[in-house]
């Protein structure tokens, strides 16, 4: 199925002509989530940067409606402590604005020391700034101007002291000697006062999420990824949940891609819904006499860019409109392949964080080993440059691997991702080898020890997916390799050790089937014969107990008896001596 395509045979004007058709009759899912985030800033502005650059920022930012405006400078080497001290309590008493400011300005001065031990935390309308050298902790909008929070930040540091590749709303970064992007940045600071609304992006569904188990940490994908740090492991009573501060997110939706479980996903358009439209698209292309669909997956913003700029581009080229690029991931691509697109081409944009590109970069390494091991060529999925119009319009090299839709009829993601790679793995011819995938890929089996195992089912407890069961009858531990996600709970909750972790994407059918990893025969009561455990579990259980004085003499033979007969056994020994339970 992977031919190499008649480039004579392709007409561009019909392309485009069906892809028009395609846009009139079905619309890509928009984001239709509620805007239930409400930030609150009633101006009060705090300047982080050198004397010389907060000192111009302020006088730029005079008139420009904000209730305060407080500069944090660092002092330099010649200051004296003494000039220190006397700036501190000086601004410490100000409430003055100088000539020419409608708006209180308080200056506090920096010491280096100070500096190193300044933290900042929060969002627009409540920022947190404050001194903290080990003891009790100086909170400077409460000295300062008698509030708790700040509500916006302009930070002119050489190092912002909130490094984040994604910056909360409120806090603005800016070289002052950009001239280009002062005056946006400025005017920015200004435009931040008032009520903003925001839609709550994400959902979490503790109950798939594979993040920890009976107190072990496992899965960190989410966490790994998130550009803008609003995700975070909540420490409970027993285990950690993730949670995702809604002030802090703002919708790149890496998380949503490498969770892969489906934990975590938009509330509105879920992602089948994104799959179920990729499919729906690629039909209504070939019905409309289509020939070779590449699906570009492109941001609003980039999108909207080319139109302004006059940019069509090649009539067989079908743009994915994304609010970020993080919202798709290898899974949707390969989707889009087993439903008969004849490439997927990711375009980057400019001022991506750094995580997201490293997140895009990993997810087409992914994507491309899994089609290597499926017998297809890698180069169907692509990372576009920026502005690489000639990679944009190219025309596939390859045919389309099918003209047959694809159904994704299971609501869970890991399942519907197990139906694209069976389809990929129909259409082209699988290795039959296990495949070395990217550091962290939610791809491989387990080892499991036969001789260490005692199948107590600690592993199948903390599975977050159906990977692991036990047996029905005859005590056993079987195990699926298309569900595991290699979170590794599994290898932490074995009491025994007996398990180990085997990355890697196996290409053959073994991967869909179910087999037994150990099993045992069963122990059967030596009080009325009913099977009740495995003979390695009781042997265990004697070995651990043969000095407790519970089970001293003939009682061990209680650890030979199920729950029933031992209770029995109890009460017959109570009857007969009933000073027994005394004497332990």
């Amino acid at each position: 199925m992977n031919q190499r395509i008649q480039l004579a045979s392709l007409d561009d004007q019909r392309n485009a002509e069906a892809r028009e058709a395609v846009r009139q009759r079905i619309s890509w899912p928009a984001n239709l989530t509620p805007a239930n985030v409400t930030y609150h800033s009633r101006g009060h502005a705090l300047v982080i940067g050198s004397s010389d650059a907060a000192e111009k920022a302020a006088h730029a930012l005079k008139g420009s409606g904000l209730a305060s405006l407080t500069l944090l400078t660092l002092s330099t080497a010649a200051d004296s402590a003494e000039s220190q001290e006397a700036a501190s309590e000086d601004v410490l008493s100000s409430d003055a604005a100088p000539q020419g400011h409608a708006q209180p300005l308080v200056r506090y001065e920096m010491s280096p020391g100070q500096a190193e031990v300044l933290s900042i935390s929060g969002y627009l309308g409540a920022f947190a700034v404050q001194f903290d050298n080990g003891g009790s902790p100086l909170n400077l909008a409460r000295a300062l101007i008698d509030r708790d929070y700040f509500d916006l930040v302009l930070d002119l540091s050489a190092r912002p002291v909130l490094a984040r590749e994604l910056p909360p709303p409120g806090y603005v970064t800016l070289d002052w000697t950009d001239a280009e992007r002062r005056r946006e940045a400025l005017d920015s600071v200004g435009e931040l006062i008032g009520e903003f609304d925001k839609p709550r992006y994400f959902q979490v569904n503790s109950d798939l999420c594979a993040h920890s188990s009976s107190g072990n940490t496992g899965c960190t994908r989410c966490l790994d990824v998130c550009p803008a740090d609003a995700i975070s492991s909540h420490q409970g009573r027993i285990e950690s949940q993730i949670e995702i501060d809604p002030y802090l997110c703002q919708g790149v939706g890496s998380c949503t891609s490498a969770c892969p479980t489906g934990a975590i996903e938009f509330r509105l358009p879920d992602t089948r819904r994104q799959q179920d439209t990729l499919s729906s698209w690629l039909a209504a292309y070939r019905d409309a006499g289509g020939q070779a669909p590449v699906l570009r997956f492109i941001t609003l913003d980039s999108q909207d860019a080319e139109k302004a700029a006059g940019i069509v581009p090649a009539g067989h080229v079908l743009d994915i409109p994304l609010e970020e690029l993080g919202a798709a991931g290898h899974d949707q691509w390969l989707t889009a392949l087993a439903s008969g697109a004849a490439e997927v081409r990711i375009q980057a944009h400019p001022d991506m964080p750094a995580r997201l590109s490293a997140f895009l970069a990993d997810q087409v390494n992914q994507a491309q080993t899994l089609l290597t091991a499926l017998g297809h060529d890698p180069a169907r999925v692509q990372l576009l440059a920026v502005g690489d119009a000639q990679a944009r319009d190219a025309l596939p090299t390859l045919t389309p691997l099918t003209d047959q839709p694809l159904t994704l009829n299971e609501p869970n993601k890991r399942a519907r991702l197990n139906i694209v790679l069976a389809r990929l793995g129909e259409l082209g011819e699988p290795s039959g080898q296990r495949h070395a995938m990217p550091e962290g890929a939610a791809y491989g089996g387990i080892q499991v020890d036969s001789d260490a195992c005692t199948l107590c089912h600690a592993c199948v407890s903390s599975c977050p997916t159906p990977a692991l069961s036990s047996g029905g009858k005859v005590p056993s531990l079987n195990f699926r390799e298309a569900d595991c996600v290699q979170c590794g709970l599994c290898e932490q909750a074995c009491p025994e050790d007996a398990i180990t972790l085997t990355p890697g994407f196996l290409a053959t059918a073994e991967r869909e089937t179910r087999h037994v990893c150990h099993e045992e025969a069963p122990f059967e009561c030596i009080g009325c014969g009913k099977p009740f455990a495995t003979a390695s579990t009781v042997a265990n259980i004697k070995a651990k107990l043969a000095d407790h004085p519970y089970f001293a003499g003939d009682a061990m033979l209680r650890l030979e008896m199920c729950e029933d007969c031992r209770v029995k056994d109890v009460w017959k020994t109570m009857i007969r001596d009933p000073d027994a339970q005394l004497k332990v």
